[in-house]
């Protein structure tokens, strides 16, 4: 296995809601190489086996999945890896469940990825010690797992005041606690000022450094649109009003893309260009949405991006779905399907 070294660029599937085909995640592997990115990490928040029933074996079918995207990834010379969150942990962590998050990692193991990812977001962190304790967890993964990169997610990765309101409130000097008590080779994922950032600068960032004590790995909101606001659009522009920053002030920058996974390459391509890692050929990215609905898309993406379904209306919203179910090929279909509201956001996606 192939240590993850170096700037990791990429992708986290790292979604609610519609989550992403085999074939899909397959193919992927191809799109990220053509776009220079180097990294993908598999952490739909749609599998339960990485989040309420983390302690439980995926079904066969599914592992043998796993195992063929780490394969085919590995070919492709792109770093893959999983995300686990193993769902309040932190909040008692004795022998037992210490040997259940053992025997999880080491099934993690046998995909014989170069990343592991520990998330710790979107759960109650309104509690003592808490740095220590998530601490704690991931210098266990680290000690079971030598030669594995481990990316870590905060509880608290944003300075938007909307996490404390959903997670309660942050136990205090917990960043420089846990930057302090990590591991020194673990990274830590940070999204920006806000969960789903409109920019982030290089002041942004070194807020955040200073208080950590260590470089972040931005996990880029961008162009996720999984939530109640953001599934009303499809965000076909490649990413953009992000500064390439130094290595010593970012070990990273993943981006966390839409339910169409077609339609989130053009931005994508934006992220390859912020890091030179791409050269500008974009013959790849109209072959793979399909020339006609490349073409079609040019005159229609401002109105998905400014307007949505709702400002669009049900009228705008059929007569164009009429024109994406008439042509070919599966980004069609992504767009279509969005027009029909079949992405619309669903609440019960929150509760797995």
């Amino acid at each position: 296995m192939e240590e993850a070294e170096g700037f990791l660029v990429g992708v986290i599937e790292g979604f609610y809601g519609r989550s992403w085909s085999y074939d899909t995640r397959l193919a992927y592997a191809d799109h990220l190489a053509s776009a220079g990115l180097n990294t993908c990490l598999y952490c739909p928040k749609g599998d339960a086996y990485l989040r309420k029933s983390w302690q439980q074996d995926w079904p066969a079918y599914q592992w043998r999945q796993l195992l063929s995207l780490s394969q085919a990834y590995r070919k492709k010379g792109i770093f893959w890896g999983v995300g686990l969150s193993p769902f309040a942990l932190y909040q008692h962590y004795g022998s037992a469940e210490r040997e259940q998050l053992q025997r999880k990692v080491g099934r993690l193991a046998e995909l014989d990825a170069p990343l592991l990812a520990i998330l710790f977001d979107d759960m109650p962190g309104d509690m003592p010690g808490l740095a220590a304790r998530q601490a704690e967890i991931v210098g266990d993964i680290v000690g079971w797992l030598p030669g594995v990169r481990i990316l870590v997610c905060p509880t608290y990765y944003s300075f938007d005041p909307v996490l404390e309101k959903h997670f309660g409130r942050m136990p205090t000097n917990y960043w420089a606690e846990l930057g302090a008590a990590l591991p020194e080779s673990a990274d830590i994922f940070w999204t920006g000022n806000k969960v789903c950032s409109e920019s982030i600068s290089a002041q942004d960032i070194e807020r955040i450094r200073a208080e950590l004590g260590r470089p972040v790995l931005l996990w880029d909101n961008y162009p996720v649109n999984d939530g109640a606001v953001r599934s009303n659009f499809l965000y076909c522009s490649k990413l953009s009003h992000r500064e390439s920053l130094a290595p010593g002030m970012l070990s990273g920058h993943l981006c966390n893309p839409m339910n169409q996974a077609l339609l989130s390459l053009p931005a994508l391509t934006g992220l390859g260009e912020l890091y030179n890692s791409i050269d500008g050929d974009r013959g790849w990215l109209e072959e793979v949405i399909g020339a006609d609905t490349w073409q079609q898309l040019q005159g229609d993406r401002q109105e998905f991006e400014r307007l949505g379904l709702s400002g669009l209306g049900p009228n705008r919203c059929r007569q164009l779905e009429r024109v994406y179910r008439s042509l070919p090929g599966p980004a069609a279909v992504e767009v279509a399907d969005w027009l029909a509201g079949e992405y619309i956001f669903d609440p019960a996606c929150l509760t797995d």
